[in-house]
Order: C-alpha cells, then structure tokens, then sequence
C-alpha cells in the first residue's frame, strides 16, 4: 500500500534523527516529496452528510434533491462501499454525491474539500471510479435500441406524439443528430480532432432522441474532423433500425435527421434546396425542422446540468476520460430527465407520469 503525505513526511523526521541521513538529504527528500500541488488541510473540515443538507443545496450541488440521489443511488446498484487502488474505502453514497458534484460545474479538486473533508487525490480517485463504475455497468443501455421502453408500442407512441404536434411524417419517432463538444487542445494529433466547421479541437457524439426526451442511443466519441454521414455510418445505428424500428403491426418507423444524413426506409431527411422546392415540400421541412429541434435541447440540457463538460480547458484527451465522461453525463441526464422531466416532453405534450425513476429502473429502462 503506497504511503501518503504525511507517513513519508514522518519517515524522513525519523531517519534524520536516527542519524541516517543528515539534514541536507532530509531537506532535499523534503522538496522532491512536497512537490508542486498545495496541501490543503481536509483535516480541519467537518464532513458533510447527505441528510443534514438542505433541499436546495442538494439541488444546486448534486441537481437533484436529496431523495432523489438515493433513489438514484438505488438504481444504479452500488455496494455498499468502494475500495480504491490505493486501499481508500469510500461510501458509495459519499462516492456517487463526490462525481456529481464534480460534474455539475467547473471546479478544482480543492474546491471540493471543505464539502467531503477528504484530500485531494482521495476525490480525483473516487470521481474516477464512480465514472468508471458507470459506464461499464450502462454503458451498453446508450449502444443498443432492444430496450423495454423502445418496444413497439412505445415507438408507436412516440410516433403519434410526433405527427400530433404537427410533422408531417406520421411514422417518426426520434430525431438523430450529431453535437460538437470542444476540447482542449492537445499537445498530438491536432489535424485528427480539429473541426473545420466550429474552428475547435472537438470531440463527436451522435445522438438519438425520443420525443419523452430520453435518449435512445449515443455514439462516441470520434474525432472531431469526422462528418455526421461518417459517424452514422461508423455507429451501426442502422443495422439496430432496420432490427427494431417497426410498429405492433409491421409498420416501418423511421427517426428523422438533418440533411447532411443519407435517406432510407429508417432514416427520414429534409427535401435538398437544389432545383427548388415545391411548396408541399417546403411545407414538409418547416413541420419537421419545428420537431426536430428537441434534440438540440437535450445536447444543452446536458451541458446545462453538467457543465464540467462544457470547460474545455479540464477536457484533455490522453489525461482524462473525456469520451467516458460524456457518455455517463448522457445517462444522468436520462435520469434527471425520468425525476424531473424535460423541455422534449413537455413540448410534444408527451408526459412521463407513470413511467416515474424507480419503476423505470426496475423495468431497465434508465438502469
């Protein structure tokens, strides 16, 4: 088990008073051990439980209100405890408010410790597991369309839900599209994820949304330079279309996109501006394009709610898990999206009233 601070600050103290090394050997191991990063006395902080918080402390720190993190907490199945590389045993309720606090906005490690009383290589550990843990338990509910809550009849639903506000298209469910996320600039490879575009080194994600504001499907991350018709391609979000996208009585669904995707039986589009447009045609756009701008608002709800993400100054691929992070923001959002709601659902006039988090959760809708 490797020493801390304060263990190998005591070692040295000993050796240079049991005559071992002198006083300028202890001094150097001294400043080689103290390094660069400030000490911060965690030590003197009272550790701050979950139930003593205020609703809305817990709200404006973690997003969600205090039973609302347990019944979280719940969901995604956690042990009791989690035990770090380094020997740190961790509640994992106490784990789970440490990463969403860190995600929830911009800050440095040291910001965190007078809130958990914990030093701070202890909260990047725990922020790292929590993301870890995340992903490779859920990941694969953001991969695949055979979810119990895109069945048939569900999509079926989502489809009327669609047409009723207006689309023209009465057998849409979701929207695809693909959102740019800026990255810091790293020190290799600059030309692979820089996007000509935006004129940011970004990473890509391609995204699927249901009218109930979920999403459906995420694909990612790839570079920056790629197109959307690349990424659709390289996802094999097709593939999962033409497997599952179909109503209780074989009917063909479809989700709808920007014209920079290619048209198929499962992948609507706009009509191209080459030659002119008729106006049914025109018609048909502007009552798609109304709809279909609900993906967009879960791209900013995302960013909204976890706003780590959207610092690209902290986003360095090669040193953090940007690809990961992103991904396991997606999930939390399902789930705040499942507690709360969203500007989708709400907009399409599409409620998720008895489809409430912990039933959810038991039907793996969310987790």
């Amino acid at each position: 088990m490797a020493a801390n601070y304060d263990e190998v600050e005591d070692l040295i103290l000993a050796y240079n008073d049991a005559g071992v090394i002198d006083i300028d050997e202890a001094l150097l191991l001294h400043d080689i051990q103290e390094g660069k990063n400030p000490q911060f006395p965690y030590w003197t902080y009272e550790k701050s439980e979950l139930g003593l918080m205020q609703e809305d402390e817990s709200k404006a720190e973690f997003r969600m209100l205090k039973n609302d993190v347990l019944a979280l907490h719940t969901a995604l199945r956690f042990p009791e405890q989690f035990k770090c590389y380094n020997g740190v045993v961790v509640d994992s309720v106490e784990a789970l408010c440490v990463c969403l606090r860190w995600l929830a906005f911009p800050c440095r490690y040291g910001d965190l410790v007078p809130r958990f009383a914990r030093p701070v290589p202890q909260l990047s550990m725990i922020t790292n597991m929590v993301i870890s843990g995340i992903y490779e338990r859920y990941g694969h509910l953001l991969l695949s369309l055979d979810q119990p809550w895109l069945s048939r009849a569900n999509l079926k639903s989502f489809a009327d839900a669609v047409h009723a506000k207006g689309a023209a298209l009465t057998n849409c469910w979701g929207f695809v599209d693909g959102t740019v996320r800026p990255i810091c600039r790293p020190g290799r490879n600059q030309r692979t994820v820089y996007n000509g575009h935006k004129r940011v080194h970004a990473l890509k994600f391609q995204s699927v949304v249901a009218p109930n504001g979920l999403i459906a499907n995420l694909y990612g991350p790839v570079e920056g330079r790629r197109h959307d018709a690349a990424m659709l391609a390289m996802s094999g979000l097709m593939g999962e279309l033409e497997q599952h996208s179909f109503a209780p009585d074989g009917e063909a669904l479809c989700i709808y996109g920007d014209p920079a995707y290619p048209h198929r039986i499962h992948l609507q589009c706009p009509f191209q501006q080459r030659q002119g447009l008729t106006q049914e045609q025109q018609a048909f756009n502007q009552s798609m394009s109304q709809v279909r701008v609900s993906v967009e608002w879960v791209f900013k709800e995302i960013v909204t709610y976890f706003k780590f993400i959207d610092f690209k100054k902290e986003l360095k691929i090669g040193l953090s898990p940007v690809g990961k992070t992103y991904a396991v923001c997606a999930l939390l959002q399902n789930a705040l999206t499942c507690l709360y709601g969203s500007n989708t659902a709400n907009t399409l006039t599409l409620n998720l009233q008895h489809w409430s988090f912990i039933s959810m959760a038991s039907r793996t809708i969310c987790f």
